[in-house]
Formats: C-alpha cells, sequence, structure tokens
C-alpha cells in the first residue's frame, strides 16, 4: 500500500489530466458507437447532427475557456476577481442569446437538416447557457492548472452523458433525436460538479483596469474568430452532408467522421496543457518554440500511427465500431484520418500564436476554412470527393501555418528577442 501511494503521488496533474482525456475520448467513443450499433445508419444520422452541434458548442464555449485560461495566468488580485465576474456575466448573455435563437428557429432548422422533430433543437437550446456557465468554469482550473479539478468536470459530463442516454433510449420510447438532446443537457448539469465560485463577485469593488480590459476584449475577439474557424473546418462537412445526401449516406458518413477524427479529439489534451504553458514562458521571457515542438510532435506521431493503422485494417476498424453495415466506408477511413491529422497539426500551431496574441493564422484559418466549404459546395458528387475536397483544404491550411512560423522564427532571430508582434 505504502508503494502504491508514493507511486501516486509522483504522478503530475498534468499526467493525470492526459490519462483522464483518454478516458473521455474512449467514452464518447463507446458513447458514438453504442448509438451507431443501437441506431443503424439512418437514425444515427439524427444522432450525429446533434452531436455535431455539441461539437459547434464546445467550440464557442471554448473562447470562454481559454480566454479565462490566460488572464488567470496574467491577472492577481482585484483584476483577477472582476476579471472572472465579467466573463461569467458575458458568458450568461452569450448562453441566453443562443440558445433562445435555436429554440426560435428550431422548426427552420429541422427543415434544413431535414431532422423527424423540431423538440430536439429547442431541449438542446435550453442546455446551451449551462454549458457556457461550465466553459467559463473549466477556464479557471485550466488557468491555474488545477488539472485534478479539470478532469473531474470532462468525467462527469462524459459518463453522465453516456449512461443516461443508453438509459433513457431503452427504457423511454420516443424519437431517438428527442433522447440524445435530452441526454445531453442533462449531461451539461452534471458538468457543472466541481465549479469553482471562491472568491467570485458579480460585483466586485475594482474595475478592470483599461489597457487589461482592451487586452481581454482584443483575446476574446480573436479566440471567437478563430473558433468560428473550427467550426467551419471541423463540422461543415457533416452539416453539408447531411444536407447534400440521403439519410442513410449521411449516416455512413458520420461513422466515417466518427473514427477519422479520434486524433483531432485527442489533441485537444495537448491544446489544453500548451496554452497555459506558453502564456507563462512568455510572461517570464523564456523560449517558447520548444512547447510547440513538443506538442507538435506527440500529435504527429500519433496521426501517423492512427493514418496507418486505418489503411491496414479498414475493415476490422469499422466492423468492431459499427458493424458490418457500415463496410461501404472503408476505403475512405484512412483519407478522412488523413484531413483531420493534418487539420489537428495546424491547429496546433494556430492556438500557439493565438496565445502569443497573433492574428495572422486566425486570418489563414478563416479563408481556407471557407474554401473547404466552397470545395464541398462545387465538389460533392460522391462521399470520396468530399473527402477529397478536405485533404486540399487542409494540406494548404498546414503548409501555410508552418510557412508563417517559420517567418517569425527569422524574424526572432534576426532581432534577437522575443516573437514580433503581428
Amino acid at each position: 500500500m505504502t508503494a502504491i501511494r508514493l507511486m501516486i503521488q509522483k504522478i503530475s496533474q498534468e499526467q493525470i489530466f492526459m490519462l483522464s482525456v483518454l478516458v473521455v475520448n474512449g467514452g464518447n467513443y463507446l458513447y458514438n458507437l453504442l448509438l451507431g450499433r443501437l441506431l443503424g445508419p439512418e437514425a444515427f444520422s439524427e444522432a450525429a447532427l446533434l452531436i455535431t452541434l455539441l461539437l459547434v458548442l464546445s467550440f464557442l464555449g471554448m473562447t470562454f475557456q481559454l480566454a479565462v485560461a490566460k488572464f488567470s495566468v496574467l491577472f492577481t488580485g482585484g483584476q483577477l476577481e472582476r476579471f472572472r465576474g465579467n466573463m461569467y456575466k458575458q458568458s450568461a448573455l452569450a448562453g441566453l442569446l443562443i440558445g433562445f435563437l435555436i429554440i426560435v428557429f428550431s422548426k427552420n432548422l429541422q427543415l434544413l437538416f431535414n431532422a423527424q422533430s423540431h423538440w430536439m433543437f429547442v431541449v438542446f437550446g435550453l442546455g446551451v447557457p449551462v454549458y457556457f456557465f461550465m466553459s467559463v468554469n473549466r477556464g479557471t482550473f485550466q488557468g491555474k492548472q488545477e488539472f485534478g479539478k479539470l478532469s473531474l468536470t470532462y468525467q462527469t459530463e462524459m459518463w453522465s452523458r453516456l449512461l443516461l442516454t443508453m438509459a433513457l433510449l431503452y427504457f423511454v420510447d420516443t424519437l431517438p433525436g428527442m433522447v440524445v438532446s435530452l441526454g445531453i443537457l442533462l449531461s451539461f448539469l452534471f458538468g457543472l460538479f466541481p465549479t469553482e465560485v471562491k472568491g467570485l463577485s458579480l460585483a466586485p469593488k475594482e474595475r478592470l483596469h483599461p489597457d487589461n480590459s482592451k487586452k481581454v476584449s482584443r483575446f476574446l475577439l480573436l479566440t471567437a474568430c478563430y473558433e468560428l474557424t473550427q467550426i467551419i473546418i471541423n463540422n461543415s462537412d457533416i452539416l453539408m452532408v447531411k444536407h447534400y445526401f440521403n439519410a442513410f449516406d449521411a449516416g455512413l458518413y458520420a461513422s466515417l467522421a466518427l473514427i477519422g477524427r479520434v486524433v483531432y479529439f485527442v489533441a485537444w489534451m495537448f491544446v489544453m496543457l500548451l496554452l497555459p504553458a506558453v502564456v507563462q514562458k512568455h510572461r517570464d521571457g523564456e523560449p517558447t518554440a520548444p512547447v510547440l515542438f513538443k506538442y507538435v510532435t506527440y500529435i504527429a506521431l500519433l496521426s501517423l500511427a492512427i493514418v496507418l493503422a486505418c489503411y491496414l485494417f479498414p475493415e476490422l476498424i469499422i466492423s468492431l465500431m459499427f458493424g458490418k453495415s457500415y463496410l461501404a466506408m472503408s476505403g475512405l477511413l484512412w483519407q478522412y484520418a488523413l484531413a483531420t491529422s493534418l487539420f489537428a497539426v495546424s491547429n496546433i500551431f494556430a492556438y500557439y500564436f493565438l496565445s502569443l496574441d497573433h492574428y495572422v493564422p486566425v486570418i489563414i484559418s478563416g479563408v481556407l476554412g471557407l474554401s473547404q466549404i466552397v470545395l464541398v459546395a462545387v465538389f460533392h458528387d460522391d462521399l470520396a470527393t468530399v473527402v477529397h475536397m478536405q485533404i486540399i483544404a487542409m494540406t494548404l491550411l498546414l503548409a501555410v501555418q508552418v510557412f508563417y512560423f517559420l517567418i517569425k522564427e527569422r524574424d526572432k532571430s534576426l532581432t534577437g528577442g522575443a516573437i514580433p508582434p503581428p
């Protein structure tokens, strides 16, 4: 027992968080796989639509989470208290507005995505304010590098969604979309544990300094723009396939996307660790590029392994995960995994510069994200063409991000200082 306690004590919070992310990703995969097997391709397309909307929501919430994470490192005392109060207020307003719009336009969303019922969008909209509050809470833990508590919020959200959704599917006789939507809403409530409200005041005595307020506004704008590009790049394909193709093909594509995106979901673990580390080193005047190299190497090796596995054993992977009814997608599996891997690596570069307040990578991602939509809108004869258009767009994105990094490193070596501002 003593040896076990000593071993546990030697495990850092970062290692706990990395292990937790692997468990959470595994649980989310199990959640999707069970839905795919239980519902079949047509009904699964409905569930996949809600899961995609959940990913869209997570990118929006990430704007608040990353802002709180960054400035929790930079601000102290009354300035930190005021900043946190402002973030909770702004996230509440944004959540109420977006949730209201989803509810109001629920019938339009039903028609746009060929859904069976508009009520699943209504239930989903009710959960948006809760999710944004949860995102600010997570940003506090991330900024303080309290990865144990941060891990716990992800665990409570994931396990509650998995267990409650499966229970509802078994006991409640209603449309699958409604069940999945209700499970998502309930998981947001569970994800609020634990919540960091110690020292929080929505009306603090000290006002945020104008310079600090300007820094926060700039970062929020940059991050919101970049998260918007993430939404476009990472989710537009599923939404467009749901629009252009029938329910059966959309369900097949959703299974392909779920398997191929495993590298991207794991990459989020490194983004969580990257941002506070880069901000801290930049503030202390230390080199930040080694942090970038470390996480790019991790993602590149992981991506290579996943793409290779998808190339060598596509039918085995699809059969084990979704069943034989999805085997038509086996030939495209490694290609979709390649597109996702290119995106995951370029994402590390983008968040690196975003943590240093550089806006050029945001513009780059926005332009190439829109180019992906244009390519798929013009070329969508079949599902293979959709995947090929994404490979083209993501290859260009990574190439430009690397080129921008090399230019900044050259400028830094010439000036002998930190990376110059954009």
